[in-house]
């Protein structure tokens, strides 16, 4: 089958959580408006998820992985998943399933019209803790970039192929990927989706990673902005050939 949507997985110490991906993302492939894949990224996981992933891409065609050598983080892990893909469309969910698999429907509805199509979730079903600094680190990321959007943490996103694959990634710039697709003169937009607490395993972030080091982060995305290269081919020769 000519899959024309990959969904991306990125997994780091969720054994709790994988049968349950493995269901829900079975159950959403039935109902996709577009042929879809599922690609699990392992991020180095110490515990058992490797295995239940082989066993899950065993039984499920659609289902394939990648594993890294050892632990490189969400930012590497969805450029990995940018790097193999070859789907028209790619996006990503988290394996904690806080967001629903059922909800990129709604987003395929507005990617014909736009390069990317984010969620925001809508009732988070977070600590306040948690809600608050993301809150604030959205507040000063929308102040660096422009960007308009609400919720860039909302791990479920759809983008173009050819427009992901020419983000220039590092550490944290998952967070940025609405301003980076504006850098390409792409067209960005935002759905409101739902939002689930989480059921097994631990979160991965804390106060440093959504609030002080999304900040430092800022003045990466600043300085790649500065720098950044974009053009577009008018004629080539190789076009005759």
């Amino acid at each position: 089958m000519t899959y024309k949507f990959t969904i991306i997985v990125p997994v780091y110490n969720e054994e709790e959580n994988l049968e349950r991906v493995e269901t829900e993302l079975s159950k959403y492939l039935k109902i996709a408006k577009v042929p879809t894949s599922v690609l699990f990224v392992n991020d180095g996981s110490k515990d058992n998820s490797q295995a239940l992933i082989e066993a899950i891409c065993d039984r499920n065609e659609s289902f394939e992985y990648i594993s890294f050598k050892e632990n490189r983080g969400l930012s590497a892990a969805i450029k990995a998943g940018f790097d193999h893909v070859e789907s028209d469309l790619v996006g990503y969910i988290d394996s904690d399933l806080q967001t629903s698999p059922e909800d990129f429907n709604l987003l395929l509805e507005h990617i014909a019209t736009h390069e990317l199509v984010t969620g925001v979730r809508s009732n988070r079903k977070d600590s306040f803790v948690k809600n608050m600094s993301s809150k604030i680190a959205n507040g000063i990321r929308r102040a660096f970039t422009n960007d308009g959007m609400d919720d860039t943490g909302c791990p479920l996103k759809i983008i173009k192929t050819n427009y992901a694959k020419r983000i220039p990634m590092f550490k944290g710039l998952h967070r940025f990927l609405p301003a980076m697709i504006l850098l390409q003169n792409g067209r960005i937009t935002q759905v409101t989706v739902k939002h689930f607490p989480r059921i097994a395993g631990t979160a991965k972030f804390g106060l440093w990673n959504r609030l002080l080091g999304p900040l430092m982060d800022c003045f990466a995305y600043l300085w790649m902005k500065k720098k950044y290269i974009n053009y577009e081919i008018e004629k080539s020769s190789k076009q005759k050939r």
